[in-house]
């Protein structure tokens, strides 16, 4: 079986038209269908990416109250 990967988008209407494949007339095909999430807003996974980070005491002590072997 060849596999032939191919992408493209769905017309107005819901058609799909695909051109110029590899096969000659009167192959036997399967199609499958996958859907590609480029439609999707980037950063949405990451929203924190490209965000500035301050660090006010970044080698303070965490929580420091918190330890009672220090009291």
């Amino acid at each position: 079986m060849q596999n032939y990967t191919v992408e493209t988008e769905i017309m107005n209407d819901g058609s799909l038209i695909i051109k110029g494949l590899p096969f000659q007339s009167g192959d036997k095909v399967e199609v499958i269908i996958r859907s590609h999430k480029h439609g999707k807003k980037k950063g949405t996974c990451y929203p924190l990416r490209g965000k500035h980070i301050r660090y006010n005491d970044p080698f303070g002590s965490v929580a420091q109250e918190d330890w009672e072997t220090l009291k």
